[in-house]
């Protein structure tokens, strides 16, 4: 492994592969990494793999801690963003009864049917308008109120490619006393998310995306000033304070963010996803974050009247949003030419990431010209 990551380190197509926003690619290091830290202890063990297995999830807090330069006891594995967020908005004492919930209609759809459906008594939800600019820390100061108990952030809006104002937004929460939650799947990996500085109630996330670690590996931070006011309803023996207690009449939580934990987890996704965060922790993350700007920068350059999503870097996130016929046809003229894109309401999604070249964009803007003249 190069002391920085590039294109020869990854498994990529043939072609323009743009869609680091969807799926990142996998690192050829993987498979043997995953055999040696999954498979092995499990195919040649003497015993049962369990400590062994363990080790990998240890191992998943720690990376995720780097990467957000917080602690690895804060964190706890989860299946996916969903599960997250029910799970947490069950947990806490303030959202037992009538919680008012903020959200804006440009969140991902999964987070609103999670909050919709959450067995939460009498809650409602205030929808921020998709119209409104997500961007702009006045518009959430206009629905942050005393009356709101959760406000959930996203970090970089899939949709529009806009960042959100984190910090702004949770020091307002903070003010009013309203409970913080900023999902990050959008922006882990390729936009810088500090803990230290941040420090919201709640952090959700997953590895599929920019840090090319699969589906399947979610996260939960908690921020451990709250920890003793939560209690999730969603347990097993390994949200237990000693999972190999085995005793049926005594249930205690885990004194730390492992009380979110559940029952017998899952192994294999966090085996590819901590190795694929230490690559990038190892490797240095923020070259990811630079050349993912540089790389915008030289697209937006080329083709900046066409650009949809913001322009100016305090706004802007990974992926570039550009302008469409909304025409099938476009989309799949580019893929038989080998260029992966992906195309939402506003127009396509074009993702950059290290394994991509001012080569991979020069592709894409030749024939996306080529393709809007017809």
């Amino acid at each position: 492994m190069s002391s920085v990551l590039t294109k020869n380190d990854f498994h990529c197509p043939d072609g323009a592969y743009l869609l680091s926003h969807s799926v990142g690619r996998p690192l050829k290091s993987l498979q043997k990494s995953v055999q040696d830290n999954f498979y092995s202890p499990w195919e040649i063990g003497n015993t049962e793999p369990w400590e062994a297995w363990l080790k990998v999830i240890y191992n998943f807090q720690s990376e995720l801690a780097t990467l957000f330069s917080g602690d690895a006891k804060d964190f706890c594995p989860q299946v996916n963003l969903s599960s997250s967020l029910t799970k947490l908005v069950q947990s806490h004492k303030r959202l037992a009864r009538k919680p008012v919930i903020l959200m804006s209609e440009q969140d991902f759809p999964s987070m609103g049917f999670a909050l919709h459906k959450a067995p939460l008594d009498s809650s409602s939800i205030v929808m921020i308008p998709k119209d409104r600019d997500m961007t702009d820390t006045n518009v959430w100061q206009e629905y942050l109120r005393a009356e709101i108990d959760l406000v959930f952030i996203s970090h970089v809006y899939s949709n529009t490619g806009q960042k959100a104002p984190v910090s702004n937004i949770i020091n307002l929460a903070r003010e009013l006393d309203i409970i913080s939650v900023v999902d990050v799947a959008q922006s882990a990996g390729i936009v810088d998310f500090n803990l230290k500085n941040a420090m919201p109630d709640f952090l959700i996330g997953s590895c599929v995306k920019w840090l090319c670690g699969g589906p399947g590996a979610g996260y939960l931070w908690v921020n451990p000033d709250i920890l003793s006011s939560c209690q999730p309803k969603d347990v097993g023996w390994f949200s237990h304070e000693n999972p190999f207690e085995f005793d049926i009449n005594d249930f205690r939580y885990h004194d730390s963010a492992l009380r979110f934990w559940g029952g017998t987890p899952s192994v294999a996704p966090y085996a590819v996803a901590s190795h694929s965060i230490g690559q990038f922790n190892r490797t240095n993350i923020h070259h990811v974050f630079e050349h993912n700007f540089d790389m915008v920068n030289y697209l937006i350059n080329q083709i900046g009247d066409l650009v949809i999503s913001p322009h100016d870097i305090e706004t802007r996130s990974g992926t570039v949003i550009i302008a469409s016929t909304h025409s099938d046809h476009l989309l799949e003229s580019l893929k038989s030419n080998h260029i992966w894109v992906d195309q939402r309401s506003l127009g396509l999604r074009v993702s950059p990431h290290i394994y991509n070249t001012k080569q991979d964009i020069d592709l894409f803007v030749k024939k996306y010209l080529e393709l809007r003249k017809f």
